[in-house]
């Protein structure tokens, strides 16, 4: 009988139970810098007219959507690191993981949003203000947006159709999809096609864009006649391709080892996800503070303010 009305325990990283304080300390501190950093540009973007480009403002649809990664799993996993296994309703868990999954297909969306961005900046760059309009942006912002909600909430329904009377405890910090329908005393082939193959296909198809959009960008830039134009054109990439690797390398890792590696402990599976739920949100603020110059002038110049008032 599919009885939906009991709740889930998350137990938190397996085999690491008495650690838990110790990894909150550095987990929470991490957290808190996601959320400030992220909050920072959020404000700066908003509040600066020079920082009103296409290219900041998928970088601020970047930071919510950061936010939205981060804040659906850690202050769970907070309780869990500090005060034990903790309860979860099924709704609860459904809602966890749609937005857990949601933000990070839009996550690849954007940075596929943003590799166009730069490869019209570069590649056509007195045509950029004609291609990139204020319509156009948001009409690529709905429509990546539009895009991870169709993808993800089949996933919703493939998990709300599984019986669970078995055990209900999950030895994760946070809901994902595949963690929980294996929990489930039914046939989940179809969690699992679906889980791995519809979101797989999505990032790859957004990595094979970006790679493309790169290797033009990366034409246009070395037939640039000075070397100083060069380096210019190469430097707002930067940060981008930073970014661009803090998200893939880590995701492609996570979803290989789930797939394939039967002999990598599920300690080290939990662990390096929750790692993932907060080190990219961290440090994508930071990346693009330090490597844009616009943005560094400003955080700047806001900090000064705040020193001499």
């Amino acid at each position: 009988i599919s009885d939906h009305t009991g709740d889930f325990t998350l137990l938190g990283i397996p085999g690491l139970g008495q650690y838990h304080v110790w990894i909150s300390i550095p987990f929470c501190f991490i957290y808190l810098a996601a959320i400030v950093g992220n909050s920072i540009l959020l404000y700066l973007i908003a509040v600066e007219h020079s920082l009103h480009a296409p290219m900041f403002f998928f970088l601020s649809m970047l930071a919510m959507t950061d936010l939205i990664l981060s804040t659906t799993c850690v202050p769970k996993t907070l309780t869990i690191f500090w005060f034990g296994p903790q309860k979860i309703s099924f709704p609860g868990c459904l809602t966890q993981l749609f937005f857990l999954h949601c933000s990070f297909v839009l996550d690849s969306a954007i940075l596929l949003a943003m590799a166009f961005d730069r490869y019209v900046a570069i590649c056509s760059p007195l045509r950029y203000t004609t291609i990139l309009t204020p319509r156009t942006i948001i009409k690529i912002a709905v429509g990546i947006s539009f895009r991870s909600f169709c993808i993800i909430l089949p996933v919703v329904f493939l998990l709300t159709r599984l019986p669970f009377c078995r055990t209900r405890i999950i030895p994760h910090t946070y809901c994902e999809h595949i963690g929980v329908a294996r929990l489930a005393c039914a046939d989940i082939s179809v969690n699992i096609w679906y889980g791995f193959g519809v979101p797989i296909m999505t990032v790859i198809s957004d990595v094979i864009l970006i790679a493309v959009s790169y290797s033009l960008i990366l034409r246009a830039v070395f037939r640039l006649p000075s070397r100083d134009a060069r380096h210019k054109a190469l430097g707002t990439c930067g940060s981008h391709v930073c970014v661009i690797l803090m998200f893939y390398t880590p995701a492609f890792f996570s979803i290989l080892a789930h797939r394939f590696g039967h002999n990598v402990s599920l300690t080290f599976h939990i662990l390096f996800a929750n790692l993932y739920i907060v080190i990219p949100p961290a440090l994508n603020p930071i990346v693009y503070g330090v490597k844009t110059k616009q943005i560094r002038d400003k955080v700047i110049l806001l900090f000064s303010t705040k020193a001499t008032e």
